[in-house]
């Protein structure tokens, strides 16, 4: 097509087609002229790619227009956080059906075991470098937390406690660590903020007295100290993942629990009996591929792209699952103070998140 002349200035609109010629590739826009839709445009380098033929590339030196289409990393963000949540929420289930095969010490000791090596498989393909000398403290606080108390507290009360009634308590875990988070950070959140934590607080106690019978029961117990070590952990190991990716903050704990658990595995794997069959395999590579590892990978991985408000939106789902999951694959029967105990802290994990600090 040929050039058209500005009826006010001598200056040239070039008049382009889709076309593509050697290294040139030619975008267009769209100009009414009289009515009549015409197409100008400007010549982009080679590697500019035209979407349909109907972007307009922005000249040298002129405002990037950013309404064009473009790849948004949210929704890949949000499937992984959601992977990670859905893989968590599993991982009490997991546990009934690897105690039907398993010990409570073997069950935890070769599940962290297996972890560790799947993560150090990770480490070595990824050559990722040891942390440094000053970091090795908290990952022990996370490996102390996360890798070996959580899993172990939890794994002795299911010898006794409901998954739905560990599932409600434990839902507790999100205001547990922003409480330790404002103390090992020294922040001091609103009173919006510690009304609605103790207000949870308050609504999970209520609710294990009135299932216990009256009485906080040895399974609680055990409940409420995974609740502190965890939160410890997480609150540790969300401030090591301002420093390095958070999966690798996964991996050097779990690597750092790599003697003390395989040693634990062949001393509880001789004096507790095995008795193997589906369910306990199944709940065993579970827990330690499933939760201990991928679920923890993926929920970084999601957390680091949305950050941390959207994924913890997420994260109000856990409970819930788990009460399904109670249900579908253990056939467990729940009482109705379950699912509204878990909505009343749900609540008042979304109003602290909300809350200014």
């Amino acid at each position: 097509m040929r050039a058209q002349d500005s009826a006010t200035t001598a200056t040239t609109i070039a008049v382009t087609t889709s076309d593509r010629t050697g290294d040139t590739v030619r975008t267009s826009g769209d100009v009414r002229i009289s009515g009549t839709a015409r197409t100008v445009g400007t010549e982009t380098t080679a590697g500019a790619r035209s979407t349909g033929g109907d972007a307009a590339a922005p000249a040298r030196g002129a405002a990037a227009d950013t309404s064009g289409s473009r790849t948004d990393p949210l929704p890949r963000g949000t499937l992984l956080a959601a992977l990670g949540v859905l893989s968590f929420s599993l991982t009490f289930p997991s546990t009934v059906w690897g105690l039907e095969s398993f010990g409570p010490w073997s069950l935890v000791a070769v599940r962290s075991t297996l972890a560790a090596l799947v993560a150090g498989a990770f480490l070595l393909v990824g050559r990722v470098p040891p942390p440094e000398r000053r970091h090795w403290a908290g990952l022990a606080v996370v490996a102390g937390g996360v890798v070996i108390g959580f899993p172990l507290l939890t794994t002795l009360a299911l010898q006794t406690s409901t998954t739905s009634h560990a599932a409600v308590v434990v839902g507790l875990l999100p205001l547990t660590t922003a409480a330790f988070a404002a103390l090992r950070t020294k922040r001091r959140p609103s009173r919006t903020f510690w009304c609605a934590a103790v207000s949870g607080a308050v609504v999970v106690l209520a609710f294990t007295v009135q299932q216990s019978g009256g009485a906080v029961s040895k399974g609680d117990l055990y409940l409420f100290g995974a609740l502190l070590v965890c939160a410890a952990g997480y609150t540790e190991g969300g401030r090591l993942a301002r420093l390095m990716p958070g999966w690798h903050v996964v991996g050097w704990a779990l690597i750092l629990c790599l003697p003390l658990m395989a040693v634990g595995s062949a001393v509880a794997l001789s004096l507790e009996p095995v008795h193997l069959n589906a369910h306990g395999v199944i709940g065993l590579v579970w827990v330690a591929a499933g939760s201990t590892f991928f679920g923890l990978y993926v929920w970084y991985r999601g957390m680091a792209s949305i950050g941390i408000p959207k994924a913890s939106q997420l994260q109000l789902a856990q409970p819930l699952l788990t009460l399904v999951w109670s249900v579908v694959l253990l056939g467990e029967t729940l009482p109705l103070a379950a699912p509204l105990a878990a909505v009343a802290v749900l609540v008042c994990i979304a109003v602290t998140q909300r809350a200014k600090s």
